[in-house]
């Protein structure tokens, strides 16, 4: 049974916008840019992200220039609900 790979969680902020969903994302804390794309749900909620935005990301700890964008970290309290 294949066992489950060690997974990275930290946030960022958007740095350029992409064509199909990509996204450069600066790694809080370091000068590191990574090649982010959203995960599975955003993408079913049509989440918009634009320049700037502060966002979870995901990365391998085999590949740490790729990541998944989670969520995004919203500056603001919204008392929709």
């Amino acid at each position: 049974m294949k066992q489950k790979e060690d997974k990275i969680i930290t946030e960022g902020t958007v740095v350029e916008v992409l064509p199909a969903t990509m996204f450069r994302v600066k790694v809080d804390g370091t000068n590191h840019i990574v090649l982010a794309h959203l995960s599975g749900k955003m993408r079913l909620k049509f989440v918009q992200l634009v320049v700037g935005d502060r966002v979870k990301i995901e990365m391998s700890s085999y590949d740490l220039t790729k990541a998944r964008i989670l969520y995004r970290i919203s500056g603001k309290q919204t008392q929709d609900k």
